[in-house]
């Protein structure tokens, strides 16, 4: 296949090409090799012999934390990339890169380390929340959006985690077995996509091999595939700590290996020159690379930046409200009496349930974490809606079946001392939790001096009684409560994964009996001892708790009575970071704690129940026909809760439509994610997803593309000239309304084994009561391609299509044939 034509370049593209290669030609060895490892945690290091800035990256997709894990300096939070993907708005997806854009400028960052478009291969991936959608046209539209978007702002993105980094078991050593023509079809088509059409500045390696090599020394992918095929011309940096082989990272196209400051890059890769084992040619060529990128994000002198007329400002709150009630998908809404049970009635009473309701939980766990300014709970945003006196909360249930970081009530802070007990420097940790990696250490704080680190300060505590305390980190700590030392000594943990420190359960450490509203003072001091040989200089930890554990029927009893008394019951469940996160895998599908009983009950008591669902990515909804309606709100950002009561009261309409089939555990098609003698082979080839469901002639919970909203539609007609699809709909109901047309095309002739319909396009369209509204969508070529194996290309397939257009992948209004 012939490389993608490219733009031909700019003036502005040429002159900056002409300082890259100006400051290249000025570069020793030394200075070129150094150029490619990480200096700290975050950056590259400065040469100011050629007028090159430090060039910081950052974390994450739906925010941008900066170079310090710290709230000293918030960030906005938006809601997740499941989310995002709901709202089928490539253009929202642009305003939310432009908004990312705006804080990492504001922070001073100018690579981003996002978007994450790799697919929803099985339900039980843990980091799903962080990705699209298990379909590679809408993640790959939706990636473009925001591509665009981010860049637009001249801040660099990296498309991540090229590729197949589908699942967190084993990340580091597995082996995806993957054909090509699925590797073609599904997993490499969002990343194409998003190269071709929004020419990302930067690409991200993941830690995973496919089909041998790693993908961080993938040379056909990364050379071959990326570069060749598609003229990517942006940066390849390594995940953190990816990067493993000097030589064969450097010819297998890695400009950048991170973190620093000690990487198989620097000082290793010039003796790999020096000793004829690599050409120097190829350092230039990763050289050039980030120089580029450099140059393109103004931080080489020389070289106009690649954006010079910013976008307009963005109101960061009121984007993330926007896109949270764009993205809740109304699963249901069929009251027993015959009428909708959202919108709520103006003037009812409601009764608020669940501890997720008052705890919200807004983003999923792992490196995409930030610290937003201000979180607004469902409690929140429901109690500022509604009038004085209609709004009751009860508990129910709670989520959380273990300790998680210190929360609610506690008041820390972080002392920094020398071995002689000398105060280096500190200051305020929320939530209880610390990280500082590499260079990343408070004011006053150096990693020779630093001896002993002490979160110290106060919990006052919501409930009386038994409360557990505990760690999350591994070395030496000592754990005192009330003046009381419960922990003097080693925590250490057997697990394979060098992030499990991050990531890995929290261990209790003392279970101390406080009476409410009465403060205790509560501190962990955790010994630094860091190996003198360590890559990368870490000091993470956090203080954990967990609060009385109520008996959970009287709980639910509680709240069943509150529903009882309401109008409307409003049932907040969730997952926990316990659940979804970067790190590991999910084992089920199920609600943690006594969720689902919580539901029973409260249905059992109020027909008029609505649910509403705080996860990232599928759960099993076994009550799903007992209560009236379902809303999903995914992780909603920071804005959360003031978007639920904008949606709840029918001040805005749910706009999200299903980016992934959600269905039970047992019926789900593809589920493996755990390799054999490791490897996990993909052996599903094609079938994944809505996809597969309908191959396997299963039927789940809510399909593909499923989402109610307030207002009815008809579709009217569709008409088909050539490539271009114009469908006619109507606003059949008696509010304004958004409708998303979704088309598949379906084969309908002899041919290869294909999916029995996919995804080709989708656009969205607004209309009053009783209008009209067209929606003008373009069939792309791709769409009637499948990879040939054997020819080792595209080929196009000629025959009969049917064209459907609808609401979902079964609900197919209308269609239309055409004969290619």
């Amino acid at each position: 296949m012939a490389a993608t034509p490219e733009a031909q370049p700019t003036p502005a593209d040429q002159a900056r090409e002409a300082a890259v290669e100006a400051a290249l030609a000025r570069l020793d060895l030394d200075a070129k090799a150094r150029l490619l490892s990480g200096q700290d945690m975050w950056t590259l290091p400065a040469l100011p012999e050629i007028g090159l800035d430090s060039l910081v990256m950052s974390d994450g997709p739906i925010g941008v934390r900066g170079v310090r894990w710290s709230a000293d300096d918030p960030s906005v939070a938006l809601p997740s990339p499941t989310a995002l993907a709901a709202t089928w708005d490539p253009d929202l997806a642009h305003r939310a890169g432009t908004l990312l854009a705006q804080e990492a400028r504001r922070k001073g960052v100018h690579v981003l380390l996002a978007p994450t478009v790799n697919l929803h291969r099985s339900p039980l991936g843990g980091r799903h929340f962080e990705a699209y959608s298990e379909d590679p046209r809408l993640a790959g539209r939706i990636g473009t959006g925001y591509v665009r978007g981010v860049q637009s702002g001249g801040v660099a993105t990296t498309v991540k985690h090229f590729v197949a980094n589908d699942a967190e078991t084993d990340r580091f050593t597995v082996n995806n077995l993957v054909g090509e023509r699925a590797l073609r079809e599904l997993y490499l088509a969002p990343f194409e996509a998003i190269v071709t059409d929004a020419h990302p500045w930067g690409i991200m390696t993941a830690y995973n091999s496919v089909n041998g090599p790693t993908m961080t020394a993938h040379h056909h992918l990364v050379n071959e595939v990326l570069r060749g095929e598609w003229g990517f011309d942006g940066f390849n940096v390594s995940d953190w700590m990816a990067a493993r082989d000097t030589v064969a990272d450097l010819t297998g196209g890695l400009d950048v290996a991170m973190p620093g400051p000690k990487t198989v890059y620097g000082a290793p890769l010039a003796r790999a020159v020096r000793e004829g084992a690599v050409p120097e040619a190829a350092v230039d060529t990763a050289v050039r690379n980030v120089l580029r990128l450099a140059a393109r994000v103004g931080i080489l002198k020389g070289a106009e930046p690649a954006v010079t007329d910013l976008p307009a400002p963005v109101d960061g709150e009121a984007l993330a409200r926007e896109i949270a009630r764009r993205s809740f998908v109304l699963l249901r809404n069929e009251a027993p009496d015959g009428a909708e049970a959202l919108p709520l009635k103006p003037g009812g009473t409601v009764a608020l349930l669940g501890a997720a309701a008052r705890d919200a939980r807004i983003l999923g766990g792992g490196s995409a974490t930030v610290f937003p300014a201000r979180t607004v709970s469902p409690l929140d945003g429901l109690t500022a809606a509604l009038p004085d006196g209609t709004l009751t909360y009860a508990v129910g249930a709670d989520p959380t079946t273990e300790m998680g970081a210190a929360g609610p009530g506690f008041d820390l802070r972080v002392e920094c001392r020398a071995a002689d007990g000398e105060l280096l420097g500190g200051g305020p940790v929320p939530g209880g939790h610390l990280q500082w990696m590499g260079s990343d250490l408070p004011e006053g704080v150096t990693h020779d001096r630093l001896h002993t680190v002490e979160l110290t300060g106060t919990f006052t505590p919501r409930e009386s009684g038994p409360h557990l305390l505990g760690i999350r980190g591994m070395g030496a700590f000592t754990l005192t409560v009330g003046g009381t030392t419960h922990f003097d000594g080693d925590q250490r943990s057997e697990a394979a994964d060098p992030f499990d420190a991050f990531f890995g359960a929290p261990v209790p450490r003392a279970e101390v009996t406080l009476t409410a509203g009465e403060p205790v003072e509560v501190s962990l001091t955790h010994l630094v001892s860091l190996p003198q040989d360590v890559p990368m200089k870490v000091i993470t930890f956090a203080l954990t708790h967990q609060a009385p554990r109520r008996d959970p029927d009287a709980l639910i009893a509680e709240a069943v009575e509150a529903a009882r008394a309401a109008d409307t019951a409003v049932v907040v469940v969730a997952t926990t970071d316990r659940v979804e996160s970067e790190g590991f895998d999910r084992t089920d599908l199920a609600l943690p704690g006594r969720q689902d009983d919580l539901v029973r009950a409260v249905a059992a008591a109020n027909p008029r129940t609505v649910v509403v669902v705080n996860a990232g990515s599928p759960v099993e909804l076994p009550w799903r026909d007992e209560v009236a309606a379902i809303l999903l709100t995914w992780f909603p950002g920071q804005e959360g809760g003031a978007a639920l009561a904008d949606v709840l009261t029918g001040a805005q309409e749910p706009g999200g439509r299903l980016p992934t089939t959600w269905g039970t555990l047992a019926d789900a098609p593809v589920t493996q994610v755990t390799p054999v003698a490791g490897a996990l082979s993909y052996t599903e080839g094609v079938f994944i997803g809505y996809r597969a469901w309908e191959r396997a002639g299963r039927t789940p919970a809510y399909p593909f593309g499923h989402g109610l909203g307030y207002t009815t539609w008809a579709y009217e007609s569709i008409e088909v000239h050539g490539t271009e699809v114009t469908v006619r709909v109507r606003n059949t109901g008696d509010r304004p309304g958004r409708e998303t047309v979704q088309l598949y095309l379906a084969p309908t002739g002899p041919g290869p084994e294909r999916p029995a319909r996919t995804l080709a396009a989708f656009a969205q369209v607004e209309a009053e009561p009783g209008e009209c509204a067209e929606a003008v969508l373009e069939l792309p070529r791709r769409a009637f391609e499948i990879w040939d194996e054997t020819a080792d290309s595209w080929s196009f397939v000629k025959g009969s299509y049917e064209i459907q257009a609808g609401r979902s992948i079964t609900d197919r209004a209308i269609t239309a044939t055409t004969t290619v």
